[in-house]
This record gives C-alpha cells, sequence and structure tokens, in this order.
C-alpha cells in the first residue's frame, strides 16, 4: 500500500473540509448581515443564534486545521509495529494511524482513519504482527503492520 499516495488522498480531503467550513462560516456571515430590521429582541436573537453557528463552525474548522497540521508529522515510512503513520490490518479490518477521519476506500479497500489518541489506537500501540490486544473486552489479533 503505497503511503504517500494515502496521505496525499487524506490531506485532500481536509483540505476539501477546510474550504466547506470557510464557505459556511462566511455564508452564515452574509445572512447574519441580512438579518437587520426593527424588530428589536426578537433581530438580537437571531443574530446571536447565527453567531452560535459561526462559533460551532469556527471550533470544527480549527480542529480540522490541526488534524492538517499534525498530518505533516506523519511520515510515509514503514512501521514494524503499531504506532502514528502505521498501517495495522486486524482480524477487524484495517486502520491507518493518523488523523481521525473515518472510513475511506483506498486502493480498492476499505480503511479507517483513527487518530493516535482514539482508544483503538491507544490498545494497539506498540504492538507487532501476531500479537493480540484487547479493546472493549474483545480481542484482536494483528495481522499486518506496513
Amino acid at each position: 500500500m503505497n503511503k504517500s499516495s494515502l496521505i496525499n488522498i487524506i490531506k485532500l480531503k481536509l483540505s476539501e473540509k477546510i474550504s466547506n467550513f470557510e464557505k459556511l462560516i462566511a455564508e452564515t456571515r452574509a445572512s447574519s448581515n441580512d438579518t437587520k430590521s426593527s424588530m428589536g429582541d426578537k433581530y438580537e436573537t437571531g443574530r446571536e443564534m447565527l453567531q452560535q453557528e459561526i462559533n460551532n463552525l469556527q471550533v470544527q474548522l480549527n480542529e480540522v486545521l490541526k488534524q492538517q497540521d499534525f498530518l505533516k508529522t506523519v511520515l510515509p515510512k514503514a512501521s514494524d509495529k503499531a504506532e502514528k503513520g502505521a498501517i495495522v490490518k486486524t482480524e477487524k479490518g484495517l486502520f491507518f494511524i493518523s488523523v481521525s477521519l473515518g472510513e475511506i476506500i483506498f486502493e480498492n479497500q476499505k480503511l479507517i482513519c483513527i487518530s493516535p489518541e482514539s482508544p483503538l489506537a491507544k490498545a494497539m500501540n506498540g504492538k507487532h504482527t501476531d500479537d493480540v490486544f484487547t479493546l472493549n473486552n474483545m480481542n484482536q489479533k494483528i495481522i499486518d503492520i506496513q
């Protein structure tokens, strides 16, 4: 599996998310400017709700920006143990320890991108091929690590 290509696909997906959040924030700000009226309290309440929405979107955008920065530290090198940057195949699936992006299809395989801080990544951290780890009282065997 080509890790450099995988990392580039993830970078692209994160860039798309960033663009979407920036667009939503701009649209919400624009609609905030459109709500001007002489309704008094209703106007203030509506404006406050829009501001809260902008704040929520900004928090989500900042999280994706952090993921983008973290991804720069993930090197496309081969791994012999479960660690940041490793592709780990278990009996339950294929996992890329990088950023929390969820499921993607790469080279016709379902791969789940997980954060090194996730419970699954922590449970398998430092393990090698043929090692067994336990998560939620379920044992999983590591079949392969790249």
